[in-house]
């Protein structure tokens, strides 16, 4: 079983494990390890968007969510996996990449699943957060990224109709 935390604004997976099972203990691991690498400052206050599987409503991952992590948790409408639709949307395009591929011990799909979020935070563009990668979201870049962007946009159209006027002139 894959357990991910992914951030809903930059899209960016701060923690993921393979698990043998999909308990609350699993569930529990996997959210205390995302925070303790997300380094959130003191007034953060992050929530647990879940769906509705037996790890995700067990008391005792709600009682340790509210009282050791300070989090609430959020539960989608169930028999509706839209409202998770970002982590969906991530599982399906990690399966469809690391599932090209036969693995014969639980390290080797261990190392394509980290060599796939390696890429997936760092490299790959999502159209949805501006064409920038969820690690420069992730990170607060987008704001110098889409600037420079902005400024070699400008500059290629300046040369653009310099050279179009340039043309021009000589076909007269």
């Amino acid at each position: 079983y894959l357990s991910t935390i992914l951030d809903d604004y930059s899209r960016y997976i701060i923690h993921w494990e393979l698990c043998d099972s999909m308990e609350a203990n699993d569930v529990k691991r996997t959210v205390e390890t995302a925070i303790n690498k997300a380094k959130l400052k003191s007034k953060a206050k992050p929530k647990l968007l879940s769906d509705n599987g037996p790890c995700y409503i067990a008391k005792d991952l709600k009682i340790f969510l509210e009282k050791d992590m300070k989090m609430k948790q959020v539960h989608g409408r169930p028999l509706h996996p839209q409202t998770q639709g970002k982590i969906e949307r991530y599982h399906r395009t990690m399966k469809n990449v690391v599932k090209l591929n036969n693995y014969y011990h639980p390290e080797e799909l261990i190392d394509a699943i980290e060599v796939f979020v390696e890429n997936y935070n760092n490299n790959r563009y999502h159209e949805a957060i501006g064409n920038l990668t969820p690690k420069d979201v992730y990170y607060g870049k987008s704001d110098k990224i889409l600037e420079k962007r902005a400024v070699l946009k400008q500059e290629t159209l300046t040369k653009r109709r310099q050279l179009y006027n340039q043309q021009k002139l000589i076909n007269l």
